[in-house]
């Protein structure tokens, strides 16, 4: 009976209790392995939103801490930054007078404003303001529009109001059972007031000669027109500053360099178009008569610098987040965006890994069991082995099958 009853239990063992584990243990290191490559792909994710926020932090040349604060703070930049375009702009002097050179002579008549008339005038007169290049004189004074910009001090502006609140309206000492005094006035029924000897309707009616010379009280009178005036509005933006006068500059700059991009084409191409070309021209002025492949390529570089210069990323976030609050507020958004889905892809990879780690061990649990229970099966196999060698004269017995597999 003890030998059918431990046989019984060695076969469950084998076939039953062993592969268990061990199909156990095989399926907690497979999870354990997709909780790695999940790991692996959220460090991924992780890695890309970083480097696209660095990235676009870096474009916007900020940290990237307090986003709405520091982008207010770069704005102030522009000036500077135009004020360098400005300088470069006066490189296309020569562009600009070929240009205008080549379309006078082939629409044979003049434009009165130039061809080019933003670029020219920047060549001219610099990035002055807008007022400037529509009146034509420069302003007493510049009021630029303040940054439309809401920056988040939630607490800040909190602690305002309620000092606000706690503050009250000082009157000084007031009698409240008492009177106003307003001296010996005589408000009784028909009592008039005294006005002094003067005619009230003389004095209304006439003319008031207070004997007062204007240049010696200071008093500056402005001339007619817009002279001496404010700018006020999108009129106190510089023109590469002023959205509507800024894409025309981009737009002529565009115009210019297709101009070039073709006449560098004229000079590549066939020896016949060029001698057709050229001798169309022969009555233009020296500039265009004078042009060759040389300078020509030298003026579509200055042009591609200028262009590339006013279209530099930095320059058109700076430039958008100045005038449009809604820019501000979807690009502070990606911004924090790309930042949470950081910190979602680290709350996942800490997730998945202590369930990783969980599984781990689970199966550090799981294999001396395993190892115990075939131990024991193995010294089962040499009991039974030599309990019924004994029982056959001590023949050699061996138990053969799936225990041997073990």
């Amino acid at each position: 009976m003890y030998l059918a009853e431990v046989s019984q239990i060695l076969i469950r063992n084998v076939n039953y209790e062993i592969p268990s584990i061990k199909k156990q243990i095989q399926k907690l290191e497979q999870i354990q392995a997709d909780f790695e490559k999940r790991e692996a792909d959220h460090k991924k994710s992780e890695n890309a939103a970083r480097s696209e926020f660095n990235s676009l932090c870096k474009q916007l040349g900020i940290p990237g801490k307090q986003i709405k604060q520091e982008l207010s703070e770069k704005v102030k930049e522009l000036p500077e930054i135009y004020e360098k375009i400005a300088k470069k702009i006066k490189s296309l002097e020569k562009v600009v007078e070929f240009y205008c050179g080549f379309v006078n002579y082939t629409l044979g008549r003049q434009y009165d404003d130039g061809c080019v008339p933003m670029i020219q005038y920047i060549v001219d007169k610099g990035n002055t303001t807008t007022y400037e290049w529509i009146y034509g004189e420069a302003p007493l004074s510049v009021s630029e529009p303040p940054l439309n910009i809401s920056l988040d001090n939630d607490d800040l502006e909190k602690k305002k109001v309620e000092d606000i609140d706690n503050v009250g309206i000082d009157f000084g000492e007031i009698d409240i059972n008492g009177g106003i005094n307003f001296g010996d006035v005589n408000l009784e029924a028909g009592g008039e007031i005294d006005w002094g000897d003067g005619n009230v309707e003389e004095a209304v009616l006439g003319d008031i000669d207070y004997n007062i010379s204007l240049e010696e009280s200071g008093i500056v009178v402005e001339a007619a027109g817009h002279e001496g005036g404010i700018a006020t509005g999108t009129e106190a933006y510089t023109v590469l500053d002023n959205p509507s006068t800024r894409n025309d500059f981009i737009n002529q700059l565009f115009e210019l360099e297709a101009f070039l991009k073709l006449r560098l084409y004229e000079f590549k191409g066939d020896d016949s178009i060029n001698f057709l070309s050229f001798s169309q021209l022969q009555d233009s002025s020296c500039i265009v008569q004078n042009s060759t492949l040389e300078n020509n390529q030298n003026m579509l570089d200055n042009v591609q610098v200028v262009l590339s210069e006013i279209l530099d990323t930095k320059v058109q976030h700076l430039h958008n987040i100045k005038h449009s609050a809604r820019y501000v507020d979807v690009l502070t958004s990606s911004l924090k965006q790309k930042l949470s889905l950081v910190d979602k892809m680290i709350a996942l990879q800490k997730s998945v890994r202590e369930k990783r780690e969980k599984c781990a061990q689970e199966v550090t649990t799981v294999r001396p069991l395993l190892q115990l229970l075939i131990q024991r099966t193995k010294e089962l196999q040499v009991e039974i082995e030599k309990d019924i060698s004994k029982k056959y004269k001590n023949r050699v017995v061996h138990l053969t099958g799936g225990i041997n597999m073990l």
